[in-house]
């Protein structure tokens, strides 16, 4: 699968999934990075907090009302707004949100090109699995480092599998985002995802639908690097 890139300003990185592992409330900040991507250049963090790390799985809770950063467009739009013909070679800047909605639990399985998102609704029924496909995770001390593949899968709670974005990864090869070699890795990534929902690998059997927050944790702040 393609690699993050590396950057000579940052400390070492390590695949995740060795040790040292972080702590159960230990607070990291998960960072998606474009390919070429420079010191300076936008870029995508959510601060996290530490569930379980241990060499099968780090597992991680963003609260709502996490401080986020992430690219938009000069004009205030999202890059999900550009026009599809420009969705990744419109300019773009660093901006800053919140994490919406009633929180998440991110499952990243070691070593796997894909993390599985689960979200609730307001009302606090749990809403399904998200598999965000992406580069398989690096980290040092307090991050970790990851580069989104644009395809999805989407497993709703009785089952259902649907494939989400493919227009988006066409249109990614189309304006050079990835190589249609790289596309082609990125859905048979799609393909082991899926097999891991429907053989019930963890995590859809460790019964994570059930989580609930430490409610002494708090909300995590964005790096130094990237406060407002």
């Amino acid at each position: 699968m393609p690699r993050t890139t590396e950057t000579t300003d940052t400390p070492p990185r390590r695949p995740s999934g060795t040790p040292p592992f972080w702590q159960p409330g230990e607070q990291v900040w998960w960072r998606y990075l474009r390919p070429g991507w420079r010191p300076g250049d936008p870029q995508t963090v959510h601060p996290v907090t530490v569930v379980r790390d241990d060499a099968d799985a780090l597992v991680a809770w963003i609260a709502p009302g996490t401080p986020v950063a992430r690219p938009e467009r000069p004009d205030g739009r999202s890059m999900r707004d550009a026009p599809i013909e420009e969705m990744f070679t419109a300019p773009r800047v660093q901006r800053w949100g919140t994490w919406f909605g009633r929180g998440n639990i991110r499952y990243a399985p070691t070593g796997r090109p894909w993390s599985v998102w689960l979200f609730w609704a307001d009302d606090g029924r749990f809403d399904g699995w998200y598999v965000n496909l992406e580069d398989p995770h690096v980290r040092d001390d307090r991050n970790l480092w990851t580069r989104d593949h644009v395809l999805d899968v989407e497993v709703e709670p009785d089952g259902t599998i649907t494939m989400k974005d493919e227009h988006e990864l066409v249109a990614a090869v189309e304006q050079g985002r990835f190589t249609q070699d790289e596309a082609d890795r990125i859905h048979a990534a799609a393909r082991d995802a899926i097999a891991e929902v429907e053989a019930g690998r963890p995590p859809y059997s460790e019964g994570w639908a059930a989580f609930r927050p430490d409610p002494t944790w708090p909300v995590p702040d964005l790096p130094p690097d990237l406060r407002p």
